[in-house]
């Protein structure tokens, strides 16, 4: 049996002072689930248990993001995160500083039950 996506959100998250991927990336996730309601679950009585979550996170710097502990910040389903290359950094010519731009797709699976 294979899933079925129902439902992907997008997303943006910053860090404007601090060059921090991490809370740029935890910014970009939150901004795409801030606005989903799934009622569902309620309606068709399922266990949020069964939704698999999958969570795409672009950053210039893949690899100073913390997936396990972006995970561990999702309230339900079986979560997976994962970095890409993506995202800005962008830099003030004045100052030297870095604004570090995150992007983020949630999506989320159900197993097809057609």
């Amino acid at each position: 049996m294979s899933d079925q996506r129902f439902i992907i959100e997008m997303g943006m998250g910053n860090d404007q002072y601090g060059r921090d991927y991490q809370k740029a990336a935890r910014r970009a996730i939150e901004d795409a689930i801030r606005h989903s309601s799934i009622p569902m679950f309620d309606a068709l009585d399922l266990d949020h248990a069964e939704m698999r979550v999958v969570v795409t996170v672009g950053v210039q710097k893949p690899e100073a993001v913390d997936c396990a502990a972006l995970a561990a910040g999702l309230p339900r389903g079986r979560i997976s995160v994962t970095t890409v290359e993506g995202g800005l950094d962008v830099i003030n010519p004045d100052s030297g500083n870095v604004i570090v731009i995150a992007t983020a797709a949630v999506e989320a699976f159900l197993p097809f039950r057609g």
